[in-house]
């Protein structure tokens, strides 16, 4: 409950308003029957037409304060709850945001937005619900029946049997609504994942011709989120009637009982409609309660996915980093003896006692067979990953030592999979520098080569980018990436196989502006292809997460094995081509 303190305190005049504004509401519910029970037994038994108008006046205008009470309650129970889900949810969105990747791997992306959207909303729907009703249904309820009994013990004694009843019945409902809205959830993780699977994946499913495949996949997780729906909303299908049973049987007993009194000259008629009305105001108040509980135990199953988030141990942070305020000044890269698995129970190292020195201003290829380790090595040194043995030091600094957000800014990435967001082409560029003005973007992107492609689309810089730069091609996608980390201006640049799509030639002119725009940046280009690192100051070869070769391209043509396999394997398709 501490940790959702500071959502409320912003607030709290809302938290408090919304409740006491329903107060009238409930002064008004309490009332309102006595003073027609005053106009049967008074104003009609006596054909007194003044008293009645007077009493209907008095009705009228208790019926507007209660409308103002309720519209007034309803509204900062609205502002409260709005505001509680939005600070949370900013919160979260931020905790997650310093997830390392094996975080998010444990969680799943669609469980995340899950819990950012759905999960929330749960929460934020109670918090509405509780202060419309914190105050109004035990109000209701205890007025109500402190009524009855001013008015009738007897009949009032009806409610010593029928509330523990129902109060039984409420609590065996809500015992087993919580672990079946849980489930439920659950399902929803699921189902979120299987559709962001699907629609950022949509043109590998076509092009492999598996709609229906993804289809009947889909139907399957709809199937279990409703066949787990439909289990969990029969407990609140199941209230309504139970409770309506309730207040049907306890009307017909007092009714009764009420009519034989009447017949006896012990109660007046006037008294019995208001009786039964008080009998209404008790029960629903109960059904009301009944609502918040069941309410509360999804909301609680979502609270628990949410605290879940929120309580994770992020396992990669810069707390304890002994040199805070440096900044990467010239690109030294040393890696000593670092040794790295994904999985820490895991007997296979991806990284494995590896050992090598960058200079400041170096060009280094590092190539290798799929799977050798070459993305994993690189991660290391903007601590995408921690080592699990060794050190990674820029700069003769461990890479622990630096702020993320220091260490981060000295590092330019385009990854294997290049992402663009929504939004102008521009505006994709200004993620390197937010302030960079139109000359800096296009002397970036000419060495990128991507000036030409650009200046030929109708909108030029301004033209709008899809979701993912689904509007571009490959070719194009890697060599905005490219633009946009050369617009960084980092100290450390790293490559990983971001020249994939685009032709030798090209990728040759943006090598060449590379030894010329960042003659002083360390470069570290992992790439599928020799001709793409053979003119590297040294070639990293890479095995099963070894180096098994370092040097020239000419040095290892002779003394490294590996090397020489791939480069007859590359020639050879190249001859034959």
């Amino acid at each position: 409950m501490k940790r959702y303190g500071k959502y409320i305190r912003p607030y709290w005049y809302a938290f408090i308003l919304g409740p006491l504004l329903m107060l009238t509401e409930v002064a008004g519910e309490v009332l309102l029957p006595s003073f027609m029970a005053d106009i049967i037994n008074i104003g009609a038994a006596n054909h007194d037409v003044g008293y009645i108008v007077q009493k209907g006046i008095i009705m009228i205008l208790t019926a507007l304060i209660m409308m103002a009470g309720g519209v007034g309650g309803a509204w900062f129970a609205s502002v409260a709850a709005i505001n509680f889900g939005a600070g949370l949810r900013k919160d979260a969105f931020k905790k997650i945001q310093t997830f390392s990747f094996s975080e998010i791997d444990r969680f799943s992306t669609g469980s995340l937005v899950t819990r950012l959207t759905n999960d929330i909303t749960q929460v934020q729907n109670l918090i509405m619900m509780a202060l419309r009703m914190m105050l109004r249904a035990p109000g209701m309820l205890i007025g109500a029946i402190i009524m009855a009994f001013l008015m009738n013990r007897e009949l009032a004694a009806v409610f010593l049997v029928i509330l523990p009843v129902m109060t039984v019945a409420i609590i065996l409902l809500l015992r087993i609504a919580y672990p079946r809205f849980e489930f439920m959830q659950k399902k929803l993780d699921a189902l979120n994942s299987n559709i962001q699977e699907v629609l950022t994946n949509v043109r590998v499913i076509k092009s492999f011709v598996r709609e229906d495949y993804e289809s009947a996949r889909f139907e399957k997780s709809n199937a279990e989120l409703k066949e787990s729906s439909l289990n969990a909303f029969k407990i609140a299908i199941a209230q309504m009637p139970l409770m309506m049973l309730f207040m049907n049987l306890t009307t017909l007993v007092v009714v009764w009982l009420g009519g034989n009194q009447i017949l006896g000259g012990k109660m007046q008629v006037g008294d019995l409609t208001a009786f039964t009305t008080y009998i209404v105001q008790v029960l629903m108040s109960l059904m009301m309660l009944a609502m918040v509980f069941l309410q509360s135990s999804r909301a609680f199953a979502s609270g628990r996915r949410i605290n879940e988030v929120m309580d994770t141990k992020v396992s990669l942070t810069d707390d304890h980093a002994a040199y805070p305020k440096a900044v990467v000044k010239s690109g030294k890269i040393e890696f000593q003896n670092v040794s790295f698995r994904y999985y820490k129970d895991s007997a296979e190292k991806v990284l494995n006692q590896i050992n090598l020195t960058i200079e400041p201003g170096q060009m280094i290829g590092i190539i290798g067979s799929t799977g050798c380790g070459k993305t994993t090595l690189v991660s290391m040194i903007p601590r995408l990953y921690d080592v699990d043995e060794g050190k990674v030091l820029v700069d003769g600094i461990d890479v622990r030592d630096y702020s993320l957000k220091h260490l981060r800014e000295g590092v330019g990435m385009v990854l294997q999979k290049n992402v663009l967001f929504s939004g102008t082409i521009e505006e994709n560029l200004q993620w390197g520098d937010e302030n960079a003005g139109k000359d800096q973007i296009r002397k970036a992107a000419e060495s990128a080569q991507a000036e030409g492609f650009i200046q030929k689309l109708a909108d030029g810089y301004d033209t709008e980018l899809g979701q993912g730069g689904v509007n571009v091609s490959g070719g194009q996608r890697q060599r905005l990436c490219i633009a946009r980390a050369l617009l960084k201006r980092p100290k450390i640049l790293i490559l990983d196989d971001s020249t994939s799509a685009v032709d030798t030639a090209t990728e040759a002119k943006i090598r060449e502006a590379f030894s010329t725009t960042l003659k002083e940046t360390t470069k570290l280009i992992i790439a599928q292809r020799i001709g793409s690192v053979m003119e590297a100051d040294q070639i990293v070869v890479m095995d099963e997460g070894k180096i098994v070769g370092l040097g020239k391209h000419e040095d290892l043509l002779e003394t490294c094995k590996a090397y020489q396999e791939i480069y007859d394997s590359q020639m050879k398709k190249e001859v034959i081509a």
